[in-house]
């Protein structure tokens, strides 16, 4: 079992990132991903700038990386989230799971994304399409529902 945590400022590829993980394997049955993009709003942003507490949001992030292999079988774990001014459009975070069935890979990237929304320290700020700031994004009840879900299960 393998966990990986990135943060960085740089972009992520997600197509090499799963060659990575599954070269010369044959133990892999399932490979889910989930990326997230900097999406406009309705035309809304022009950007969204990403800040996150370093160290901290590493740890926070693999141990919930952690949490995910105890609960289901996998063969790796991925983890990459951007930080800086992004670009709408621009890849954001991007979640990688593996395992021998599908189940176990779709629950796990999904029990991952609901925690990174909850409780990985990171701020975001939006900036709005005439250039001026937006201010700081709270958060929202529907990301906490989600998370809750998994406490319960």
């Amino acid at each position: 079992m393998s966990i990986t945590v990135r943060i960085q400022p740089e972009d992520f590829d997600p197509a090499a990132e799963i060659a990575h993980l599954t070269e010369g394997r044959a133990d892999i049955g399932a490979i889910v991903t989930f990326t997230g993009l900097c999406r406009d709003e309705d035309g809304r942003l022009s950007a969204l700038e990403l800040e996150h507490y370093p160290g901290m949001a590493e740890a926070e992030i693999r141990r919930i990386a952690e949490q995910a292999a105890e609960r289901w079988s996998l063969q790796d774990i991925t983890v990459i989230h951007r930080h800086g001014k992004l670009a709408l459009g621009s890849n954001i975070v991007l979640v990688v799971t593996t395992s021998s069935h599908r189940a176990a890979a779709f629950e796990a990237a999904e029990f991952l994304m609901d925690y990174l929304k909850t409780r990985a320290p990171f701020w975001k700020k939006e900036w709005l399409a005439d250039g001026t700031s937006g201010g700081w994004v709270e958060a929202h009840d529907r990301d906490d529902a989600a998370a809750e879900r998994w406490r319960a299960a």
